[in-house]
């Protein structure tokens, strides 16, 4: 790599920026962020949240393995974000290439960029991305000193989709990975890059754990299903494993969070307390993908909010995981830290609350020095029956409880999430949401004694996703669940009595539809993505940005040479033969086990939680030598230094 290729662009860019919106996200520059030397490092990274700075910065994933990767020495991270089409074309127009904010290099010049994919929404913006960086689109047109590109997140999971575009793909959590990458990419320089990019890349396809898409061939059957996947070269593994970092306290990060610019979408410091899910929902990939369950311990939590606030100054804190009242310690974890802080006014946030896990103690401490916001639920399907369907083991009388004791308490405002086109659901299933809406005002005027309350119903299509039950599920049309959202709305506006306390947002079935289509697709979705790119397609998770008829038009094409269409891969169901394509990545799930639990759900059989209960051989556990990591612990978070404390009595500690 030659070492003026690597030089700022800075002075070029800093001509274009009074004439784009929000130049601040391009600066860099941020609280905590890195720059290291270029030529004192061996192995340079660039890692791309795919999507603007306001939504890439506060992304975990993203910050914790570019201070995993700085924290080394000879390595170096820098970040790199999507650019609005505004700074897009004037790049064009001017010849500046894709760059890193932190110290504005070419994309170009590292040896790899690392892509987070929490949703196949960014496809689109990789793509435009590679572009501006000069990077050949397709992996097969790459050369020796074009950068790897590697592809991580949960929709890394099935990268078929982007097979073509991508060397390699991680799956699981990248703490470990990026080292292990790093540490082959190290020894390949080392030696001279022999056997070029191929070698490079055969070294990581060789450790299990990387999959490389261009040492596979998949084969397809005259109806256009796949008939199999083979590795094309000997000594490639047959099924790709997942990555599983098994002791969180050992990997505290971010331990220096980065303070944003410019305005974000989450304004508060975030520490993961627990990494895995064992409560079954069948529909959720990120609870099946992240199993088993591990827990961070109160006093490394602890830590990490200390050493964090200290180093961010925010005032918030956000305690994440997929079901966060689940932790074990989550009532000490939540008095302890309120305790704390009690004088600083920090206050806490649980990204989204469970009905059955919710108590109002856990509620006051973290509201203690906070504001009080609304509460969220999220009981997913409107009837007793789907909820059966989809393991959400919630019933209506707990959620009025529930609701009674918030409104009870004080609260005036609570959100509900639903979701629309879930398997086996009918308009009857959905149109019961506005009945438990219903009760839930009527209960909360009661308990409060006022008429000032409000309920916000919220509502998503549902997405079938790869290694959940519902990965052979049909998914309902845009047309069907925009109808019955539609007599859903009526059905609420409609209620003279109680409708006008109660809010309803839902997105319309579209955009659902090519989340469907990218989720579950196989290689020759590229076409379709490669073609939407062509044609304009940026930044399709923003409803301001994506267009539907431009998905439809550009399937239409691609697809028809293959005789497959958007409803082939979106609406019809699968069979317990068929070859998905993303069997061969292997999420530790066994595929019969899903089966089992597809068949349940279709039964309307409710699965217990199997951190609590019995196992119920998903799989994960023997086949990724792992097991379940949970507390309690039996510490308590003891003030790190209690502020205007008297002396405590000799003979007595706390």
């Amino acid at each position: 790599m030659p070492a003026e290729a690597a030089e700022s662009v800075f002075p070029q860019l800093e001509a274009l920026l009074p004439h784009v919106q929000k130049p601040i996200q391009y600066v860099g520059g941020e609280l905590n962020s890195t720059v290291k030397d270029w030529d004192s490092c061996d192995v340079r990274w660039a890692l791309m949240y795919p999507d603007a700075y306001e939504v890439g910065l506060p992304n975990q994933g993203v910050m914790i393995l570019y201070e995993v990767l700085n924290e080394q020495d000879g390595v170096l991270a820098e970040r790199t974000y999507s650019v609005w089409p505004d700074l897009e074309a004037l790049m064009r127009e001017h010849h500046v290439p894709q760059f890193t904010v932190d110290s504005h290099r070419p994309v170009k010049a590292f040896d790899v960029l690392g892509l987070s994919f929490s949703t196949e929404l960014g496809y689109t913006n990789m793509l435009t991305a590679l572009d501006l960086s000069g990077i050949p689109l397709e992996a097969k047109d790459r050369g020796l000193d074009d950068p790897i590109v590697m592809a991580g997140g949960h929709a890394a999971f099935n990268p078929e989709p982007i097979a073509d575009f991508i060397d390699c793909a991680v799956i699981g959590d990248g703490e470990q990975a990026v080292l292990e990458v790093t540490r082959i990419i190290r020894a390949w320089k080392e030696e001279g890059r022999p056997g070029g990019r191929e070698e490079l890349l055969f070294r990581l396809a060789k450790t299990g754990g990387v999959y490389v898409p261009g040492f596979y061939d998949v084969e397809y059957l005259p109806d256009g299903r796949i008939a199999r996947v083979v590795p094309n070269r000997s000594g490639v593994p047959w099924r790709v494993s997942k990555h599983t970092v098994m002791d969180l306290d050992e990997w505290p990060y971010p331990k220096q969070p980065l303070v944003p610019l410019a305005e974000t979408v989450h304004e508060r410091m975030s520490v993961e307390i627990f990494r895995g899910c064992t409560r079954g929902c069948r529909f959720c990939q990120a609870g099946m993908i992240t199993r088993p369950v591990r827990e961070r311990s109160i006093t490394g939590i602890g830590e990490m909010v200390d050493k964090g606030l200290k180093a961010t100054g925010f005032e918030e804190v956000g305690l994440l995981s997929l079901s966060s009242a689940d932790h074990s310690e989550i009532g000490d974890i939540a008095k302890g830290l309120a305790d704390r802080y009690e004088d600083d006014k920090i206050g806490l946030s649980l990204p989204s609350t469970r009905v059955d896990a919710f108590n109002i103690d856990l509620a006051n401490e973290l509201t203690r020095n906070g504001r009080r916001s609304g509460l969220t639920f999220a009981p997913e399907g409107g009837s007793e029956r789907i909820r059966k369907v989809i393991n959400k083991m919630v019933s209506e009388d707990d959620l009025i409880r529930t609701v009674a004791t918030a409104y009870g308490n004080g609260w005036r405002q609570v959100k509900l999430y639903f979701m629309c086109g879930l398997p086996t659901e009918t308009d009857d299933d959905v149109l019961q949401i506005a009945d438990m809406a219903t009760r839930v005002i009527q209960k909360g005027r009661e308990v409060s004694g006022s008429n000032d309350i409000r309920c916000t119903v919220s509502i998503g299509g549902f997405v079938p996703k790869p290694h959940t039950p519902f990965q052979w599920a049909p998914q309902l049309s845009a047309e069907e669940t925009d109808e019955r959202l539609a007599k859903l709305r009526d059905k609420i506006r409609g209620d003279k009595k109680y409708g006008r306390s109660i809010g309803f947002r839902y997105h319309d079935g579209k955009p659902g539809i090519v989340e469907g289509l990218l989720s579950r697709g196989d290689r020759r979705v590229g076409a379709v993505i490669r073609a939407v790119y062509e044609d304009g397609g940026r930044f399709d998770g923003w409803r301001e940005h994506f267009s539907y008829d431009r998905w439809m038009n550009c399937a239409d094409k691609a697809l028809a040479p293959f005789g497959v269409d958007v409803d082939w891969y979106t609406t019809r169901e699968r069979t317990y033969e068929e070859v998905l394509p993303w069997d061969h990545l292997d999420s530790g799930l066994d595929k019969d086990w899903l089966w089992e639990d597809w068949q349940d759900a279709l039964d309307e059989t409710e699965v217990e939680d199997c951190r609590w209960t019995p196992c119920f051989d998903c799989g994960v556990c023997p086949q990724m030598d792992t097991s379940i990591q949970i507390g309690p612990t039996g510490k308590k978070l003891l003030p790190l230094t209690v502020k205007n404390a008297a002396p405590a009595p000799s003979g007595h500690s706390h």
